[in-house]
């Protein structure tokens, strides 16, 4: 889809009177797979747009809240979740386990950081992804590439690879599923941090952390759990309003169709609201000044998210903080870095300096995963931690020499004991891969990997105090 405007243009975006949720389709739109019937897509998205909302916008309004202290490090953000949910994983051990994991990482990094921590999932509609070709071959044959399944299905075969409106409405049925049962689990005392050993997981002692990180978590429980009774001691009563924590949904903004038809309105605020998660965010192939993308965030109310690269110049991240915050709300802009071990301490500081001479203060996020990317001889895409690593504890190191606040980490990760990146201590190598390689699209932490991420955080936020 070519738009209509030109560059030229762009100076008049930071006025929202000519913005609709459907103006974007003026705009040349990336990572958009053909639908073979637009009449079938625009009934499918016009039934999207009288649904109830999944997320409200006070919610969306106290994220920002919390995400505008994250920016001035009063608070830090731990991201995560699948590279790519699947409907398939919308069952209750597969939900539980997604929130056990990023507790039980958040619960390290408060008592490492000693600051409270704004948890995020990539949940409840990361069900979209972008591909570096539309199209996958394989012999004589072509077929559009899998995008999720929001979009299509992942077997190699036609009909299932076709893109099908109707996925939008099962993502969305999916999506509500798992905010009811994220709810419900919340609601219920399962987060209850008189009681966090309840988060272990099944195979904890077993094939999951090692003997140290184990006996590091259980102190680090041990010191929570002690912390929390001498409040209610000094207080003399009991602290409900910390018996639950808050927990807040994002995924990618990538299908706009989707996207813009659960945009809307509500009672008494200003603006639109895109009710489909709490925090959307534009990938780094999609954040093209002049694209659909742009044009679509720049008219939300949302806190969003901006993955930038190693290619990505300070000017045209000017560009686009002025585009998109026009204003400088706080909590409004997270700019989330995806780098590579090897670019991060030649690219990041020069961005993080330009920003800060304009006196913005966006929260900056280290997303460690994606620069790290790589490739076995046989093909097989993996990631090492070691790199992961490096990247991770070279952002911490870069704010503090900007006088910056690293204001939160993103990450890919799984609950599961899965063999899709190599290293840490949990002793992947190349050979071992395949053994329970399962991502549909990128590698993942496995939960092994993560909490020793958690934990490699925790020193090193320690060690700075």
């Amino acid at each position: 889809m070519i738009g209509n405007r030109s560059m030229s243009t762009l100076k008049t975006r930071q006025n929202l009177d000519d913005w609709t949720p459907l103006s974007w389709r003026e705009f040349p739109v990336a990572q958009a797979p053909a639908y073979p019937d637009p009449e079938h897509l625009e009934r499918v998205t016009n039934r999207l747009s009288t649904l109830p909302p999944l997320v409200s916008s006070w919610e969306v309004e106290r994220l920002r809240e919390r995400l505008a202290e994250a920016a001035v490090g009063k608070r830090f953000v731990l991201q995560g979740g699948d590279c790519a949910e699947t409907f398939a994983d919308c069952t209750p051990g597969a939900i539980a386990n997604k929130l056990k994991i990023l507790l039980q990482m958040s619960l390290v990094l408060v008592d490492g950081l000693k600051l409270p921590i704004v948890r995020i999932g990539r949940i409840a509609g990361q069900y979209a992804k972008p591909r570096s070709s539309h199209i996958e071959k394989r012999g004589e044959e072509e077929l559009t590439s899998y995008f999720g399944d929001l979009i299509n299905g992942a077997e190699y075969d036609r009909n299932i690879r076709t893109p099908d409106p109707e996925r939008l409405l099962l993502a969305y049925y999916h999506s509500s599923m798992s905010l009811n049962f994220i709810r419900a689990l919340i609601d219920g005392g399962f987060a209850d941090l008189h009681h966090p050993e309840y988060w272990d997981l099944d195979f904890l002692g077993k094939a999951g952390m090692t003997p140290e990180q184990r006996a590091d978590y259980t102190r680090r429980v041990g010191a929570l759990a002690n912390s929390v009774q001498v409040m209610e001691i000094i207080a003399g009563r009991t602290i409900d309003k910390i018996s639950s924590v808050e927990f807040y949904t994002s995924h990618e903004g990538l299908s706009l169709p989707y996207e813009s038809a659960v945009t809307r309105t509500v009672p008494r605020r200003s603006g639109y609201y895109n009710m489909g998660c709490h925090l959307p965010w534009i990938g780094e192939r999609t954040r093209a000044l002049d694209g659909a993308h742009v044009e679509f965030f720049r008219g939300i109310r949302n806190p969003i998210g901006i993955k930038i690269g190693p290619k990505t110049k300070a000017e045209d991240l000017l560009r686009l903080a002025r585009v998109l915050d026009p204003d400088r709300e706080p909590g409004r802009l997270v700019i989330i870095g995806r780098f590579g071990a090897e670019n991060v301490r030649r690219v990041l500081p020069n961005l993080v300096e330009s920003i800060a001479e304009t006196g913005r203060q966006p929260v900056w996020m280290c997303d460690p995963m994606h620069g790290n990317t790589t490739a076995t001889k046989s093909g097989i895409k993996t990631r090492h931690y070691e790199n992961v690593l490096e990247e991770l504890l070279a952002s911490i190191d870069i704010h503090e020499e900007t006088g910056s606040v690293l204001g939160g980490v993103h990450f890919e990760l799984t609950a599961e004991n899965v063999t899709e990146c190599i290293g840490g201590a949990s002793g992947v190598t190349e050979d071992d891969l395949t053994t329970r390689y399962e991502t549909l699209c990128d590698p993942r932490l496995n939960y092994e990997q993560a909490m020793e991420m958690a934990f490699a955080i925790a020193r090193r936020m320690e060690a700075k105090s």
